[in-house]
């Protein structure tokens, strides 16, 4: 059965407009596939645990010669990975936080990384290159070639990259100025935020 897995991970809830777009993407999605399924994976509310010690040795010890805590992280990575390989479509809502990623979606990439599962050993080829993968990057303020802070997004580079080692090649869809709907001082660029978010719902609705 075709199945769709939805990542979020903003801390805004109702007011979140990745999780808004998300949600729209879901939406198109069943429209689309009436007999699909949709899996959902909310990071914020359920965050997955950052690399460690033990999770490191995981990746470098055979799985018969795990300890039952190695074993444990192993089987993390082999759900959250099949997760992604076997879905028919990824889309997350990746917010930028402090100008980078929320820690809780660099996490979920970091245990994405295993080799075996996810990378060829030793050549280090991507394994998950099939899966259709979709990025509403939200942005509170402007970061274009413009903008003062034009550069200042670490996020959206970081994660084209990471992604690219495990064979994704994202589709990213950007909406800035987000925060102009509760910041005063930002008021005046809500029309670029309804800009991008018609662009976005536009793209959106071509989807599938």
């Amino acid at each position: 059965m075709a199945y769709l897995l939805v990542v979020d991970s903003s801390m805004r809830g109702d007011a979140s407009v990745s999780r808004r777009l998300t949600g729209l993407a879901t939406a198109r999605w069943l429209a689309t596939h009436p007999s699909g399924r949709v899996v959902r994976r909310d990071l914020e509310a359920h965050p997955v645990p950052h690399l460690d010690h033990v999770a490191g040795a995981a990746r470098r010890t055979p799985p018969d010669q795990h300890t039952s805590a190695q074993a444990e992280r192993w089987q993390l990575a082999e759900e959250l990975i099949g997760e992604v390989r076997d879905a028919d479509a990824v889309v997350v809502g990746f917010p930028l936080y402090n100008w980078g990623p929320p820690s809780t979606v660099k996490a979920w990439v970091d245990n994405l990384f295993a080799p075996g599962l996810s990378r060829e050993r030793g050549t280090g080829k991507g394994l998950l290159g099939a899966t259709r993968f979709i990025v509403f990057a939200t942005r509170g303020g402007g970061y274009g070639p413009e903008a003062p802070k034009y550069g200042w997004d670490h996020a959206t580079p970081w994660l084209v990259h990471a992604l690219s080692a495990l064979g994704i090649v994202p589709e990213v869809i950007a909406v800035e100025m987000t925060l102009s709907v509760v910041n005063l001082a930002l008021e005046s660029f809500r029309p670029m935020m309804e800009r991008d978010l018609a662009v976005a719902e536009a793209a959106i609705a071509k989807l599938w």
